[in-house]
């Protein structure tokens, strides 16, 4: 469950007091390059190697999906009316019931008819 965000946003006077405060010039003995001289981080940034192109890259993160993996053919929400001592025995081996509910359909299949029983 996603947790809900409590930290309080800043307000525009504080946003606007850190901006006064900023510094105009920033100087990093760790960068490579001068941040403040935009041809020396362009000079920089001209170097960098791609490995994909943004299209690709957009492409990759929209395949990227949240939950269970995709199958050829998924399964279909349906509401199905079990004699409860049917339910019952099911439930009773646990978690994956309602799979084998369907292996059990799945194999009946294979040897009657769904028109078998009236």
């Amino acid at each position: 469950m996603r947790q809900k965000n409590t930290m309080p946003l800043p307000s525009a006077e504080s946003l606007a007091a850190a901006l006064a405060a900023a510094p105009d010039y920033v100087e990093d003995p760790d960068c490579p390059y001068d941040p403040n001289d935009e041809a020396a981080v362009s000079a920089f940034w001209k170097g960098a190697i791609v490995s994909h192109s943004r299209a690709e890259l957009h492409e990759k993160i929209a395949v990227r999906r949240v939950g269970r993996p995709l199958v050829d053919t998924p399964r279909r929400n349906t509401n199905i009316r079990l004699a409860p001592d049917v339910e019952l025995a099911f439930r009773a081996t646990g978690k994956g019931w309602q799979t084998r509910i369907n292996a059990a359909l799945t194999d009946w299949l294979k040897t009657h008819s769904p028109t078998e029983i009236v």
